[in-house]
């Protein structure tokens, strides 16, 4: 049986972000909608859940695997919004085509997705009026019919 071996921590290459200001988002199918971005989750990739292998020939340690396909994670944002929005909402939701994530740096993340929902908060006097949009990612290029995940381009120096 071999033995997990142990690995040093080495610098980490590359310039991490110093503010998380400003990051915005922009859809191919209405580059200039009505909302103004507060809050941005970009997506992230996720693994799955392990998967369980254990036998009745296990002696001591119940054994697992993962996964052999990732998710790109759905994109919450906070946004302020025109009400004009409600008429531009109906070009985007549940409608499949390419977002793009402007990242403070100048690096973008391009992926698949299609507006999921809008949820206005409660209007409240004396504050602007808020609401959560849902961007879910497809990892299909609905041109081409064909899987593709997100690109992801950075910017000189990081």
């Amino acid at each position: 049986m071999a033995n997990p071996s142990t690995t040093a921590r080495s610098s980490p290459g590359g310039i991490p972000l110093h503010d998380g200001y400003s990051c915005l988002i922009a859809f191919s199918r209405d580059a200039d909608v009505s909302f103004w971005e507060k809050t941005v989750q970009p997506p992230g990739y996720d693994g799955g859940d392990k998967i369980d292998f254990t036998t009745m020939h296990n002696d001591s340690w119940r054994t697992f695997a993962p996964r052999a396909l990732i998710t790109l994670t759905d994109s919450p944002i906070t946004v302020l919004y025109d009400p004009n929005f409600y008429s531009q909402i109906l070009s985007l939701i549940n409608m499949e085509g390419s977002v793009t994530v402007h990242f403070p740096d100048g690096s973008t993340l391009d992926f698949w997705g299609f507006l999921k929902s809008f949820e206005p908060s409660p209007l409240v006097e004396g504050e602007p009026p808020e609401a959560t949009v849902n961007i879910v990612c497809t990892n299909w290029d609905p041109t081409n019919n064909v899987e593709a995940g997100p690109v992801f381009t950075n910017v000189s120096g990081t």
